[in-house]
């Protein structure tokens, strides 16, 4: 069968298959759906907006916040967890691409979705206990000295893909260093109120990550 650029047609369909499965698993807004359950009315009219945990938390609901962080992780570890057990890391780089983009751009929402930073978490677990211990220590260190909740984000972020290097996996560090690349664009207000010394700390009711 001929290749398009270099691929299979056979593996570039598979591809886009998990990436299909995994865009459909992110793009749950499980923020608006936790909201609803515990009865926080719209949260699209909530804070920010966005869809994510730290905005439910604004609510006053830490039960909903926590239901919200755990599922938005979770609709990043499943799918690579499925692609992987079956088709190795390759599908499982698609799965966990896909999901991480659904939550971001999710068609359910007219592709305005959260900032992504959970459900790369999730994707991290998905990948191993250790990429998501990487982030972890380095977004506990930042956030801890210096209570900023999207700059440890941020720094945790970059951290990964170059502990995956460091361990040998070229291939994984490629497509982490992408999500990372994303993960700055969907922070840039962050970026912009971190830069001008207007970003909140963590603790502050007006923290926005």
């Amino acid at each position: 069968m001929e290749s398009f650029l270099g691929i299979n047609p056979q593996l570039l369909g598979l591809i886009s298959l998990w990436f299909g499965l995994g865009y459909l698993c992110g793009s749950v807004p499980f923020g608006i759906l936790m909201a609803r359950v515990f009865g926080l009315g719209n949260l699209r009219d909530i804070g920010s907006g966005n869809i994510g945990a730290t905005n439910v938390l604004r609510t006053g609901n830490k039960p909903a916040a926590a239901a919200t962080l755990l599922l938005d992780a979770l609709k990043g570890t499943l799918p690579v967890l499925a692609a992987g057990h079956f088709f190795g890391i390759d599908m499982a780089m698609a799965a966990g691409f896909g999901a991480f983009i659904g939550h971001i751009l999710p068609f359910w929402l007219k592709f305005k979705g959260g900032k992504g930073v959970a459900t790369y978490v999730g994707v991290l677990l998905g990948f191993g206990w250790q990429y998501l211990a990487a982030f972890a220590v380095v977004w506990l260190g930042l956030a801890i000295s210096l209570r900023y909740s999207s700059l440890a984000a941020l720094v945790a972020s970059v951290a990964v893909p170059v502990f995956a290097l460091y361990t040998g996996n070229t291939k994984l560090a490629v497509a982490l260093l992408v999500m990372t690349f994303i993960v700055f664009l969907t922070h840039r207000k962050n970026i912009v109120r971190l830069a001008s010394g207007q970003e909140s700390r963590i603790g502050s009711k007006t923290n926005a990550t």
